[in-house]
C-alpha cells in the first residue's frame, strides 16, 4: 500500500454513539452538530483495537516547527515512573477513533518502562474559548507532563490559546505544551501549495511568541491529495490507491485519522533528538486581551438562584452521559425563574445542555436588557440597541441532548448579571427547518416546554460576593 502509516489493527469509525453527519451540511453546521455527551477524563489505548502507527517515510521540515521543544516533558521521562498526556480541543480530539488514542500508543511504545496515562479533555464543536475556561478543571489539576492543544478547525480563537498557555504555565508550570493544527478538506489544497491556512498562522504568532513547539497535522495529508492519492471529502470508501481522509470534510475516518497520529509520531521523535537550551524568560502577553483570567464554576459557587431552579444529579434525570463534565445540573422552567451572577471583568457566560424542550433566558446586565452581537461561533459582545434574549433551543436539538455554551463579552468593570426564564418561547419549528420536523410533529409536548438545564458558570475576571 502507499501509505507508509500502515494499520496494524482495523477499527470501524462511529462518532459519538448514533449522531450522524448529513453531507449537506456545511463545516460549520458539522462542527457544531459533533457536540454530544461527555467523556471519562482519563481513557485507555493499550487495547488491540487502537490502531498502531509508525512514522512512516513522509518528510518535511514544517510539518514540526521545534521551536524550544520539550526538555521538561522529556526530563520527565527519564526520571519519573508515570507521564500524563493531556489532550485539550473539539470534536477531533474527543472522540477515540481519530488521532488521541493512537498517538497516545506510540508514546508509550516510546518510554516502555514508564506507565503513559492519557487524559481527554475533548468538548465537541467548541473553540479555545470554553477550552481556556475549563483547563484547570479538566486539565491542569491532574498536573498532566505533556498537553496537546488542537482547536484550529473549531476556530482557532488565539487570544484564548495564548490564555491556556499563560494559565498553564502559571497553574502548572511543569507541564510542557504544544500546539497541534488539524485542517478541513478545503484547507488541504492551502497546505498543497506550501502555505498555510490564515487561522493557523495566527495560532503560529502564538507559538512563536512562547518558544513552544507545534505541529501540522494535515501536511501528510496534503501531499497525499496533490498527488492524487488521497480525497478529503467523499463518500466512498478508501481503496489501496485512494484513500479517502473524511466524509464530512471535518472529522477524519480511521484512515486519515491515523494519518494525523503519524504525524505526531514523527514529531515527537523529532523534538526528542533536539538539543535542550534555557528557556528564554516567561513574556508579556501577545494579545492585551487575551483570556488567561478565565475560569468555571460549578453554579452554586458562581451565581445565585431563585423560583424553581433546583439541583439535578444527570445521572437520575436522563442526562447521565453529561455527569463527566457536571456533578449536578441547575434546572428550572417556571418562568421568572432567576439566575444572578456577580462579578468583576469583562466577560460572563455558562456551559448548559440543549435539547428538545430547551428554552429561553431574559437577559439583563446591571439593571438593563442589552444587545448581543454575535463574535464566533458562541462568543458575543454586548452593543447598543434593544434587548436580545438568550435562546438554548437550536437546529442541533432536534430529539437529543447536547452540550453548549455562551461567552458574552462586556467592558471591564463590576457587573450584575440576571438571567430569567423566559415567559415567551421560540418558534421550534421554525428553528429547526423544514427538514428536520418529524419528531417534533409526533411529539409535541415534548417540545412545548421551557427548561433551562445550567452545568457551569463561565467568567473572565473574579466573582464578587
Amino acid at each position: 500500500m502507499f501509505l507508509k502509516t500502515t494499520l496494524l489493527f482495523c477499527l470501524t469509525l462511529c462518532l459519538f454513539g448514533s449522531d450522524c453527519f448529513a453531507q449537506k451540511k456545511t463545516d460549520e453546521e458539522l462542527i457544531a452538530a459533533s457536540q454530544a455527551s461527555a467523556s471519562s477524563v482519563f481513557f485507555q489505548f493499550s487495547s488491540t483495537e487502537v490502531p498502531v502507527v509508525v512514522p512512516g517515510s513522509f518528510y518535511d521540515d514544517t510539518e514540526c516547527v521545534v521551536r524550544g521543544g520539550l526538555p521538561q516533558f522529556f526530563g520527565n521521562a527519564k526520571n519519573n515512573k508515570t507521564l500524563r498526556i493531556a489532550y485539550l480541543g473539539g470534536s477531533i480530539t474527543f472522540s477515540n477513533v481519530i488521532y488521541r488514542t493512537q498517538s497516545a500508543k506510540f508514546i508509550q511504545s516510546m518510554f516502555p518502562g514508564v506507565k503513559v496515562e492519557g487524559i481527554n479533555a475533548g468538548v465537541s464543536g467548541t473553540d479555545a474559548d470554553l477550552g481556556v475556561c475549563r483547563l484547570y478543571e479538566h486539565v491542569l489539576q491532574y498536573k498532566p507532563d505533556l498537553l496537546f492543544v488542537e482547536f484550529a478547525v473549531n476556530g482557532g480563537f488565539a487570544p484564548g490559546v495564548e490564555g491556556i498557555i499563560r494559565q498553564t504555565k502559571k497553574l502548572s508550570p511543569l507541564t510542557s505544551v504544544c500546539l497541534i493544527y488539524t485542517a478541513r478538506a478545503d484547507q488541504l489544497k492551502i497546505y498543497g501549495q506550501g502555505k498555510v491556512p490564515e487561522v493557523i498562522q495566527g495560532l503560529e504568532r502564538v507559538a512563536d511568541h512562547y518558544n513552544i513547539p507545534s505541529i501540522h497535522l494535515a501536511e501528510e495529508p496534503a501531499f497525499l491529495e496533490k498527488q492524487g492519492k488521497l480525497i478529503g471529502k467523499s463518500n466512498l470508501k478508501s481503496t489501496d490507491s485512494l484513500l479517502v481522509f473524511s466524509q464530512d470534510g471535518v472529522h477524519p475516518l480511521q484512515e486519515g485519522g491515523n494519518l494525523y497520529a503519524a504525524a505526531i509520531a514523527r514529531a515527537m521523535a523529532k523534538l526528542q533528538g533536539h538539543k535542550s537550551v534555557k528557556s528564554p524568560d516567561f513574556p508579556s502577553p501577545l494579545f492585551p486581551d487575551n483570556w488567561e483570567n478565565a475560569h468555571m464554576f460549578e453554579p452554586l459557587k458562581g451565581a445565585r438562584f431563585s423560583g424553581d431552579w433546583q439541583s439535578i444529579d444527570p445521572a437520575q434525570s436522563g442526562l447521565g452521559g453529561f455527569k463527566t463534565w457536571f456533578p449536578y445540573i441547575m434546572k428550572a422552567e417556571k418562568p421568572g425563574s432567576e439566575m444572578t451572577i456577580k462579578f468583576k471583568g469583562n466577560m460572563f457566560g455558562f456551559f448548559d445542555v440543549g435539547g428538545p424542550e430547551a428554552g429561553q433566558l431574559d437577559l439583563l446586565v446591571d439593571g438593563h436588557p442589552v444587545k448581543l452581537s454575535r463574535e464566533g461561533s458562541s462568543r458575543y459582545k454586548i452593543i447598543s440597541g434593544e434587548g436580545d434574549n438568550l435562546n438554548r433551543f437550536n437546529s442541533y436539538c432536534n430529539n437529543r441532548y447536547r452540550g453548549q455554551f455562551v461567552c458574552i463579552e462586556l467592558p471591564e468593570g463590576a457587573h450584575l448579571v440576571s438571567l430569567k426564564i423566559s415567559g415567551s418561547s421560540p418558534d421550534k419549528k421554525e428553528v429547526l427547518g423544514k427538514n428536520q420536523l418529524e419528531d417534533i410533529t409526533q411529539n409535541p409536548a415534548k417540545y412545548d416546554r421551557s427548561v433551562v438545564y445550567m452545568g457551569k458558570i463561565l467568567i473572565r475576571g473574579e466573582l464578587v460576593d
